[in-house]
């Protein structure tokens, strides 16, 4: 009984701090998620940042230099929707959930968030719960577009740069209430990434639109003018001031402007029809095709370069073999007097040779054998080896 009761506490003592360890992680992933309410046409932007995550006491401020990365996805998919996109500069800048929900979009999505801290590889899961619906108000079918060279898209996302240049495009489009349709990155248009010098930007386009028409300025702006002085690398017509410089640097060459104020027709359905074509005059098909018979062009085709290969290696043959000279034909054609010449070179070498052999000149040690050059003896095996050449007979 008592080890049994041992056991029991033991078994306690483990599993209590698990139970009370899993009931805190879902206590905090019960308080980590969050409920977003997105509109159809309208910019969506959600901040991640680093106070969110970070598992700190309440009376601990968290440092600004601790780096921290993020990882968003739909759940049970590995990727973001299609309308939504991430970014973050680096692991020491807040991330950013950005973009433009369409209609075909409208329903309830969960996004699971998940951040790293890169100092102690401490993970937090959120979950953002995005509800999206139909915005409030009259339509907006006036819509300009307009590339900011001077900013990056991390720096347009909060809400304080975009207010202020919706601030600051009103002096340029009046009267009415502009709105933020949609934020994107140069890059994501195909732009480049721009050299690491002071000064130079990514870019970003931002869509605004407005229930009121577009003014003479931004109307002069889009206008053919305005394109052919763009295309000579002019800068187009402004009939106003541009309030929106210098905080803002916008080319005004590539500025679009859409106007869905009036209903496009809609497309004709196609007619289908009986599947007979209409009568052509210049159009008249063959009724019959005459049987041909391919024997002769088979013949033509094979046998032609056969025999030209036969003439040619005939005619080789006949070079190689039936047209040569001799030795005889060749000495024949040689004059006397070359032929002397070189008979008296081969027999002066010859008799230079015989007069090399029969000198009485006594060879080199390091030709000779292990006998006596003088005596004509062999050395006994025992013999002492200062007596002995050092390069012995290698024939």
């Amino acid at each position: 009984m008592a080890s049994q009761a041992e056991a029991a506490m033991a078994a306690a003592l483990i599993w209590i701090p698990l139970l009370s360890g899993l009931l805190t992680e879902l206590g905090v992933t019960k308080a980590q998620q969050t409920t977003l309410h997105p509109l159809v046409g309208r910019v969506f932007v959600h901040t991640l940042d680093h106070e969110t995550f970070l598992r700190l006491p309440e009376h601990i401020a968290v440092p600004s230099t601790t780096p921290v990365t993020y990882q968003a996805h739909l759940q049970g998919h590995p990727d973001l929707p299609r309308w939504l996109r991430y970014t973050q500069r680096s692991p020491h800048h807040p991330g950013f959930l950005y973009g433009t929900p369409t209609p075909g979009d409208r329903r309830r999505q969960v996004i699971e968030v998940i951040a790293y801290n890169r100092d102690n590889f401490d993970t937090t899961r959120q979950r953002l719960v995005l509800l999206i619906g139909d915005p409030e108000g009259p339509l907006i079918p006036y819509q300009a577009e307009f590339l900011v060279r001077s900013h990056d898209v991390e720096e347009v996302l909060p809400s304080t740069l975009a207010s202020r240049f919706l601030t600051a495009l009103g002096g340029l489009w009046e009267p009415g209430e502009l709105q933020l349709l949609n934020i994107t990155s140069a890059l994501d248009r195909g732009g480049r990434v721009p050299l690491p010098i002071e000064g130079r930007k990514e870019g970003v386009y931002i869509k605004v639109g407005s229930a009121y028409p577009f003014s003479t300025c931004l109307k002069m702006v889009s206008s053919p003018d305005s394109h052919a002085r763009c295309a000579q690398g002019q800068p187009p017509l402004l009939s106003c001031y541009d309030t929106l410089a210098p905080h803002f640097r916008v080319d005004w060459c590539n500025v679009s402007l859409v106007d869905k104020s009036v209903p496009e027709p809609a497309d004709e359905a196609p007619t289908p029809g009986d599947g007979i074509l209409e009568h052509d005059p210049f159009f008249c098909p063959p009724t019959e095709a005459p049987d041909r018979d391919f024997l002769t062009d088979a013949l033509v085709t094979l046998l032609v370069p056969l025999l030209v290969a036969l003439l040619l290696t005939l005619l080789l043959a006949y070079v190689m073999c039936c047209r040569r000279e001799g030795r005889l034909k060749r000495d024949l054609a040689t004059s006397d007097i070359q032929m002397v010449h070189h008979d008296t070179i081969r027999g002066n070498t010859e008799e230079l040779r015989q007069m090399a052999a029969s000198r009485e000149v006594p060879r080199p040690l390091s030709t000779l054998p292990m006998f006596n050059v003088r005596t004509g003896e062999r050395l006994p095996p025992q013999v002492d080896s200062a007596q002995v050449p050092l390069i012995l007979d290698q024939h």
